[in-house]
């Protein structure tokens, strides 16, 4: 007989939709570790995959800050640990596949410690029919948690451990801002740092404003705090987060915005400062002076575009049209002419025509993007694109697929070879990871450079020689100076 599962809260996506007009609740409490917990987990080991985006990367840095004070300590393999977390992502179908088969090759791992625990959380852990699948097929599972409740974490492991039971606790609020949750940061020059949370656009693709939550944004005190102590330990890149970051304040009321805290955060003196993602319908021209004047802010940006024809625009809720998007990229060079711009770019969303992909060409023609992340529509369970009737054949698709990616090559490399013979900026990340003798780091437009150079500057910013340009990375030698 299997354990008794305990439902604390299940997710629910008409009540994740609601927004009201209420201000957000800020948590400012320490978690609570009940008292017994660390005796229990001491000299256990846990071990965490994460999927997905930044937010993320971020949400697991703190589930480990958070293992790492009960008393766990944190292992590579998954079947030498105590504990196995898969933080998820619902951003496509094919995310959610490697999940469910991430879990089935742990059941290895129950095997042979019977008195281990999984849990899952995530993104993917906010949609009812995924916990379903999960409770139902997958009883190696012990916890599954949401993205709205990873400072209870502490609780939900003791009750697991003390009760035997598999626990299910994913709340579908309109979320909270939870300062003071522990974070642990494997890169010690590099971190993220989130400025809001949530997204209220609700564009007819996304899953993430029901798996996220309403935008609530962090009180700029705070984050200024959290990344002047960055500054101070020598952190040498920050990048500021948000599901819509130029979006941020917008709830507060306060008298400041995205503007505002990006020049507050540069005066800090950062060496690098990033952000991510942006929306085109909430750039500002006081953003745009900003990222002008400010030459710690690093001249890349990422402007999803998802498609070039204002019919699919439209449908998909982005508020924007193709003819905005081309001005605000104009704009954006005019002020700093090397910026690097990369972008986001659907393919098939339901019954866009052959006009409207050759739509999408021309604006990619025109940008001449540097980068680009490109998919095939993944209808979303509960969005409103998955209600939509698709007339497109999966073989259309995946030609508009084939030639958009063509299309984007030809500039992107086109883009790369202009690096050839110049020296430019590189943070150094560490050791390339294909070839242990070249190191490996980006440039200041977020360009992946491997290159001979000295292993002692790893986390330094050095100046390298391109030799060598290939489509998606460059090649070079640090040089002196």
């Amino acid at each position: 007989m299997g354990k008794k599962v305990v439902i604390a809260a299940m997710p629910d996506l008409k009540k994740a939709s609601q927004r009201r007009r209420e201000n957000t609740k800020f948590v400012l409490d320490e978690i609570i570790i009940p008292s017994k917990l660390s005796m229990i987990v001491h000299d256990k080991k846990f071990f965490i995959r994460t999927y997905g985006c930044q937010a993320n990367v971020l949400d697991s840095q703190n589930i480990e800050g958070i293992l790492l004070k009960i008393g766990y300590q944190k292992v590579d393999d998954p079947l030498n640990a105590d504990f196995v977390i898969l933080n998820t992502c619902a951003i496509r179908e094919n995310a959610e596949d490697k999940v469910f088969g991430e879990i089935g090759l742990l059941k290895q791992l129950k095997a042979n410690k019977p008195d281990s625990l999984i849990a899952i959380c995530g993104c993917m852990t906010q949609q009812p029919h995924i916990v379903d699948v999960i409770k139902k097929k997958y009883p190696q599972v012990d916890i599954i948690f949401g993205t709205h409740n990873i400072n209870h974490l502490p609780q939900l492991i003791f009750d697991a451990i003390t009760n035997n039971t598999r626990i299910i606790e994913v709340y579908s609020k309109e979320g909270e801002v939870i300062e003071n949750i522990p974070c642990h940061r494997d890169d010690h020059f590099k971190a993220f740092v989130n400025i809001m949370y949530g997204c209220d656009k609700f564009c007819t693709y996304c899953i993430v404003p029901y798996t996220r939550g309403k935008q609530r944004s962090r009180k700029i005190e705070d984050i200024l705090k959290e990344c002047k102590d960055l500054v101070d330990q020598g952190y040498q890149e920050i990048t500021l987060i948000g599901q819509n970051v130029n979006a941020y304040a917008k709830d507060l009321n306060l008298g400041y915005d995205f503007a505002t805290l990006l020049e507050e955060v540069a005066k800090l003196n950062i060496p690098r400062l990033r952000f991510t993602t942006s929306h085109p319908w909430d750039f500002t021209e006081g953003m745009f002076k900003v990222i002008g004047q400010y030459k710690n802010i690093m001249p890349a940006l990422h402007l999803p575009l998802q498609s070039g024809s204002n019919d699919v625009l439209r449908r998909m809720g982005r508020r924007y049209t193709a003819e905005d998007y081309m001005a605000l990229v104009d704009r954006l060079r005019e002020l700093v002419p090397d910026v690097a711009i990369t972008t986001d770019i659907i393919v098939g969303f339901p019954n866009e025509t052959d006009e409207d992909f050759e739509k999408t060409l021309e604006v990619v023609r025109y940008v001449k993007f540097d980068s680009a992340f490109t998919f095939i529509y993944s209808p979303r369970v509960g969005t409103p694109g998955a209600k939509m009737k698709d007339s497109i054949s999966l073989e259309v698709k995946h030609q508009r697929f084939n030639r958009l990616v063509d299309t984007l090559a030809v500039d992107i490399k086109a883009k790369a070879e202009t690096y050839i013979n110049r020296i430019v900026p590189v943070l150094v990340d560490g050791c390339s990871k294909k070839n242990d003798s070249m190191l490996s780091g980006y440039t200041d437009t977020f360009k992946l450079v491997n290159f001979k150079g000295n292993q002692d500057h790893i986390g330094k910013i050095v100046n390298v020689r391109i030799l060598e340009a290939h489509t998606y990375s460059l090649i070079g030698e640090e040089v002196d100076g």
